[in-house]
């Protein structure tokens, strides 16, 4: 660890900066999408739809993603997928410009969109352990600069500008996220190749998938961090639905103090990236598991019970602190530890159960705002975060995860040699290993 600023490469640095950019970009269309459609409709369904769109490609494509990823070259896959973004942003922009905008083209929007981060964040997930030789400690070292700079661009930044950018015509933010997914896929084309996944001899593109998915189903440790978000995501989704309704209709929050709102969250989620690693090394990586998620469930149950906007904002920047820790610990680890070979298989797969969950999350939040009140879809997020914080506390405990390290430190992606199945193999060393896990 003394070291380790002289081993990050050069490389790391480009996809560091592209990221960023591109995040930048990301943070102005999270605050001008739902603007855009407040301007277009006040029905909560109808902005359930927009919200619901763009997790639809990892429920339709997220392991069949993975599977292909594992299959391409994954710095081509990521500059292309966003050169192809920054050309899709041209059409609703236009729209915008000539006031043909509508709904329908936002949900449309909202799901290539989605399609395009599948590609994107597998192939980079898959890529940066190559990057970084697989390295524990560089890469928890590397994901906190990137989530930090992501929560920083795309949270604390990007919002009050997607707001304000907004106030200049509906298609100037639209046009500004433009710009950036074509900033990074020029730094992304710079970046040095990895090598390319082995190809495995007779395997439809279908059997590939399944081996991946049922490499996380079969791990306990796997399965459990997978769920986690799966829930969490059903309760953000719920509450990200309304909050623009909410923070306009009970809070008396106009459009720019809407993108400060979101701009709290971003900073709590900074902090929370920025300790990640302290909590880790403190508590162990089970126990700050647990505990950063029963920080956003209580965080958000006080968002709902806010009576101002201050309350909200500190709420929201828990909460925030929570995500950001959370979504440095996790994928770290599990960078760490999964086969190069599996890991754009298993990334997916994993971000498919937790994706797969936030439609039902968008619309669960618009039905129970237009059944009951807008504050119930909070409330009712914070029930499910904190049952989930429970239920999961023993399938990703310290024990496990030390396990997991220990069986996989010493031979990396060794197979034994009688094994036919890799992914098999694996999943039987896991189950034997003291703790039975692996993340």
């Amino acid at each position: 660890m003394t070291t380790e600023s002289s081993k990050l490469p050069v490389g790391f640095g480009r996809l560091w900066t592209a990221q960023t950019v591109s995040s930048l970009g990301d943070g102005v269309t999270h605050a001008a999408l739902p603007l855009l459609a407040l301007t277009l409709t006040r029905d909560p369904m109808a902005l359930a739809v927009v919200t619901a769109a763009g997790t639809l490609p990892w429920l339709l494509f997220g392991v069949l993603g993975g599977a292909l990823v594992d299959r391409w070259d994954r710095r081509r896959t990521m500059w292309v997928t966003d050169a192809a973004r920054a050309a899709l942003l041209a059409i609703p922009a236009a729209a915008a410009a000539l006031d043909m905008l509508s709904v329908p083209l936002l949900a449309v929007l909202a799901f290539l969109l989605g399609l395009g981060a599948l590609f994107f964040d597998t192939a980079a997930t898959a890529y940066l352990p190559d990057l970084l030789g697989r390295d524990p400690a560089l890469l928890e070292r590397a994901n906190s600069r990137l989530r930090g700079a992501q929560t920083a661009a795309s949270g604390f930044a990007g919002p009050p500008a997607g707001s304000a950018l907004l106030a200049l015509g509906r298609a100037v933010p639209l046009l500004a996220d433009a710009v950036s997914f074509a900033l990074s896929a020029v730094l992304v084309r710079s970046l040095p190749a990895a090598p390319r996944p082995v190809p495995q001899a007779r395997e439809s593109l279908l059997r590939q998938a399944r081996a991946g998915a049922s490499y996380v189903v079969r791990d306990r440790l796997l399965l459990g961090l997978a769920l986690r978000p799966a829930v969490g995501n059903t309760a953000f989704l719920a509450v990200e639905t309304v909050l623009a309704l909410f923070a306009h209709d009970r809070l008396g929050i106009d459009a720019f103090g809407f993108g400060l709102l979101l701009t709290a969250e971003a900073t709590g989620g900074l902090l929370g990236a920025g300790i990640a690693s302290f909590l880790g090394r403190r508590l162990g990586t089970g126990t700050a598991l647990t505990c950063t998620a029963a920080a956003e469930g209580l965080a958000v149950l006080g968002l709902a019970a806010a009576p101002d906007p201050y309350v909200a904002g500190l709420a929201l920047a828990v909460c925030g602190a929570g995500m950001g820790a959370t979504m440095v610990i996790g994928p770290s680890l599990r960078q760490a530890i999964v086969p190069a070979h599996l890991m754009g298989r298993v990334a997916s797969t994993s971000r498919m159960l937790a994706m797969c969950a936030a439609p039902f999350g968008a619309f669960l939040g618009g039905w129970l705002a237009t059944t009951y009140d807008v504050r119930t879809p909070l409330y009712t997020a914070a029930g499910l975060l904190l049952t989930m914080t429970a239920v999961t506390s023993t399938m990703t405990s310290n024990r496990r995860v030390e396990a997991a390290l220990r069986a996989t430190a010493p031979a990396g992606d060794l197979v034994h040699p009688q094994s036919p199945d890799p992914v098999q193999e694996r999943a039987v060393t896991g189950a034997l290993a003291p703790g039975d896990g692996r993340r």
